[in-house]
C-alpha cells in the first residue's frame, strides 16, 4: 500500500487529480473515452461485419481499422496510466478493476486471433466467414463490453478495504 501511496503523491498523479485546469484530469479523461472509442468501435464494426451485417461490404479492407485501433489502444494505455496514478490506492484495491483488466486483456488477445485467423485468409471475400472466425467476433463483443461494463462499476463499488457494496458518490 505504500508503494500505491507513493505513485498517488507523485507531482504528476497531484497535478492530475488535483489541477483545475482542463489539461489535468478532463482532457486525460477525453483521451482515455477517445482511445476507447476508435478502439472497440472500430473492433465492433468488424465484429458484426464478421457476424452478417453488411454483407455486400468486402471485409478483406477492414484490415486497415488495425492501424487505428492500435492507436486507440496506446491512447487508452497512456491516459489509463495516468488515471490510475491519480488514483492508485482505490484503483489497485478494487477487485472491480483486475475485472476489467482480464477482460482488456482477453479483448485484446481475441483482436489479435481474429486478425491472423480471419485477416491473413487469402481468400476471405471469395468464401464465407468460417465458424471459427464468427467465434471470434462473438467472444470480441463479449470481452469489450465486459470491459467498459468494469470500468463503469468501479466508480460504484469500491476498494477492498473500504466499505462493502456501493459507495455514496455520483462517478
Amino acid at each position: 500500500m505504500q508503494f500505491l501511496t507513493s505513485i498517488e503523491n507523485t507531482a504528476f498523479a497531484s497535478w492530475i487529480r488535483e489541477s483545475s485546469s482542463l489539461w489535468a484530469y478532463p482532457a486525460i479523461l477525453f483521451l482515455h473515452t477517445v482511445g476507447l472509442g476508435f478502439l472497440v468501435g472500430l473492433n465492433a464494426a468488424i465484429d458484426f461485419r464478421i457476424l452478417g451485417f453488411a454483407p455486400r461490404m468486402p471485409l478483406a479492407p477492414m484490415v486497415k481499422f488495425y492501424r487505428v485501433m492500435w492507436m486507440g489502444f496506446w491512447i487508452n494505455a497512456l491516459s489509463g496510466t495516468a488515471l490510475l496514478a491519480a488514483d492508485a490506492t482505490t484503483k489497485m484495491t478494487n477487485p472491480v478493476f483486475f475485472i476489467k483488466m482480464g477482460f482488456v486483456a482477453f479483448a485484446v488477445i481475441n483482436m489479435i486471433l481474429l486478425r491472423r485467423r480471419v485477416f491473413g485468409n487469402p481468400s476471405l471475400d471469395l468464401s464465407p466467414v468460417t465458424g471459427g472466425a464468427k467465434l471470434l467476433a462473438i467472444t470480441s463483443l463479449i470481452f469489450w463490453t465486459g470491459a467498459i461494463t468494469a470500468g463503469r462499476l468501479m466508480a460504484y463499488f469500491g476498494p477492498v478495504s473500504g466499505a462493502p457494496g456501493l459507495k455514496n458518490r455520483i462517478p
